[in-house]
């Protein structure tokens, strides 16, 4: 008798979210996530908070003090007081007055450390939250698994907050694409710059996925977390509050993280950086950028940007912050590849040009939540000829990845870790001195600056890797044949069909 196959436990993240959104009843994705991602935060905090009170619990005889705010400080955890932590919070979840309550426990959170000042979400208390509801949800994110000697709690809760980011995402749709960019996409980036040292720069940087990502790669690569420093700005002041979460929730400082509602082009709160490292997602095709207030910019060094598309504004920009031997990656919308429209072909030329441009990436449709519009990615060098990798100042990499991925509902698709790889593998093999690179017709072609220049400057990935191998040995005269052979035999098919039916109806007597 065949044994029955055991049942695959759903990892921890996804029953949370199953029943978290079941919670959520009538309240829309927009709103509730605050709620939701409030009191994850809240969960983590008063975990890292715990331990080191237990800790400090056994050392009292040596002169330490569990209250005293310096001991946490002095260790980079949130000071948690009394009524805000998360013992107090479950014992109060079926209080009729426990929004109130958590809303009060946000506001104490906040006066004690300075850094999470206007961060965290006081929505507790709102008319369509149902206390029980509530209530409900404070017993689920409380579940003793999260709260495991076994387990890095810290570690799972900040899992977990960046889990839920993703699905809200996905629930909000277009809207949520404002705050999230694709986990894929940023494990391309970050897996093909390999940002181990040195300032990593995002100025549109949402919720902050591309310094989360680019942590997680340091330490999976046995690098020194402390070794790189991360700089942002966030215009939506929702979003950076997301964002200051996600960061805190890792132990990564955000301390340079800043907002302010003007955005980078007209407010640059970071004007005297040079980074190491820049990722980014900006807005595509921003029409409402400001444009028009900046058109003598000293950022505009490879050609004046049009007011109707910030595009190429966002390249200078980047380029404009990073140091002499910096490097850039980051999403475009696919018509920059090849736009002549009120300058911006001038531009793209001058950066071809002048040896800016490392790689092009061709990414597949339905990566992205909050638009259907084709995009690529951009990887970009201030210095290719440095010595840090081979001299490639004269060839640009093209890799055309529009068929990888696969579909995870109707509208979205997603890179396989096994996508990411290839695509990270080709271009480092390209770049780096012992690469053992070679084209690979209809995905991958290095190609000189002078063929670019002979196809108009155009970067669409597609004109330069050509059909794959199988396309490629494609027999065009006996495609034809067969099918002209297929059609005569189909019009004879019909010739018989009609002459049978004029025959049958002339033997119907009328």
């Amino acid at each position: 008798m065949a044994k029955k196959k055991e049942a695959v436990a759903e990892p921890l993240e996804k029953q949370l979210w199953k029943a978290a959104d079941k919670l959520r009843k009538n309240i829309d994705a927009a709103e509730y996530k605050h709620v939701v991602l409030g009191l994850i935060f809240l969960k983590y905090i008063s975990v890292s908070f715990e331990a080191l009170y237990e800790k400090l619990l056994t050392e009292v005889d040596e002169g330490a003090d569990p209250e005293d705010r310096e001991e946490y400080k002095a260790e980079n955890v949130f000071f948690v007081p009394a009524d805000a932590r998360w013992n107090f919070i479950v014992s109060k979840a079926k209080d009729p007055l426990i929004g109130k309550i958590i809303d009060d426990a946000m506001d104490a959170i906040e006066k004690e450390n300075a850094s999470l000042k206007g961060v965290l979400p006081k929505v507790f208390a709102r008319q369509n939250l149902d206390p029980t509801s509530l209530g409900e949800l404070i017993d689920l994110i409380g579940n003793s698994t999260l709260s495991s000697p076994s387990t890095n709690s810290a570690d799972l809760l900040g899992h977990v907050f960046e889990y839920f980011l993703g699905e809200f995402a996905l629930a909000e749709g277009k809207k949520g694409g404002q705050f999230y960019t694709p986990r894929c996409v940023v494990e391309l980036l970050v897996n093909m710059l390999e940002p181990y040292k040195g300032r990593v720069f995002d100025p549109c940087c949402g919720s902050g996925g591309m310094f989360v990502q680019s942590e997680k790669f340091v330490e999976e690569h046995q690098g020194r977390i402390n070794d790189i420093s991360i700089y942002g700005q966030e215009s939506n002041q929702t979003t950076w509050r997301l964002c200051k979460m996600n960061l805190a929730i890792r132990g990564i400082d955000a301390s340079h993280v800043r907002w302010n509602s003007e955005g980078s082009f007209l407010n640059d709160a970071h004007q005297d950086l040079k980074a190491d490292y820049i990722i980014a997602n900006p807005p595509f095709n921003s029409s409402d950028w400001s444009g028009d207030q900046l058109r003598t910019d000293g950022r505009w060094q490879y050609g004046t940007p049009p007011t109707g598309n910030a595009n190429f504004a966002w390249i200078q920009h980047f380029i404009y912050h990073l140091t002499p031997s910096g490097q850039a990656g980051f999403v475009l919308a696919k018509g920059a590849l090849t736009s002549k429209t009120s300058g911006e072909g001038e531009i793209r030329k001058t950066l071809i040009e002048e040896g800016l441009i490392d790689c092009i990436v061709n990414l597949p449709a339905k990566l992205f939540l909050n638009t259907q519009i084709p995009a690529a990615l951009w990887f970009m060098s201030r210095n290719r000829t440095n010595g840090s990798f081979r001299n490639r100042g004269k060839e640009i990499l093209f890799i055309d990845a529009r068929n990888m991925g696969h579909l995870i509902n109707r509208r979205t698709r997603e890179l396989s870790p096994e996508d990411i790889q290839q695509i990270a593998d080709t271009y480092h093999s390209w770049r780096n001195v012992d690469g053992e690179y070679a084209d690979v017709a209809g995905f991958c072609a290095s190609v000189p600056v002078e063929r670019v220049a002979e196809l108009d400057y155009v970067l669409t990935p597609g004109r330069y890797v050509g059909l794959p191998d199988e396309e490629d040995d494609f027999n065009f005269a006996e495609r034809f044949t067969s099918l002209k052979a297929e059609f005569e035999a189909q019009l004879l098919e019909e010739d018989r069909l009609n002459a049978l039916i004029k025959e049958n109806l002339s033997k119907i007597k009328i």
